[in-house]
């Protein structure tokens, strides 16, 4: 038995709506958690631009981003907090990244594309992706 493999849901929090937020994340946790083990940033009840507790929000993501071996992130937007986490997954951590976006390619920063190792244009086809790819199968 090998044990799950962890996935990051890396995605705007701070310049999105609580509710489009969370969304995404509790589908991706329903279609992925009976392989995996899903690593959500807002299961932490942090205020955003509180002072004391800004490092404590950045530390215990990037925790995350170490413990995970898969982000899946949405990149649906411009976000400070998702491309830094990003760049230190595939950068310093050569983590592998399934990004969903409703970009085109030509519409996506230069950085997204070359951090990401994967950029798809809907969270199923991302989700879908990572089934194909990372659930261990049992050959016969």
């Amino acid at each position: 038995m090998h044990p799950r493999k962890k996935i990051y849901l890396s995605g705007p929090i701070m310049d999105e709506t609580h509710t489009a937020a969370k969304t995404w994340r509790e589908v991706a946790k329903q279609q992925l958690c009976d392989h995996f083990i899903l690593l959500d940033p807002m299961r932490r009840n942090f205020k955003d631009r509180e002072v004391d507790s800004a490092n404590e929000i950045v530390e215990f993501d990037l925790q995350d981003v170490r413990d995970a071996d898969i982000l899946l992130v949405n990149y649906n937007k411009a976000s400070i907090g998702t491309a830094m986490e990003v760049f230190y997954a595939a950068h310093d951590l050569g983590k592998f990244i399934v990004a969903f976006s409703p970009f085109s390619f030509q519409d996506c920063s230069p950085w997204m594309v070359k951090y990401c190792t994967k950029i798809l244009p809907s969270l199923e086809d991302a989700v879908t992706y990572i089934r194909e790819n990372f659930v261990q199968r049992h050959v016969e």
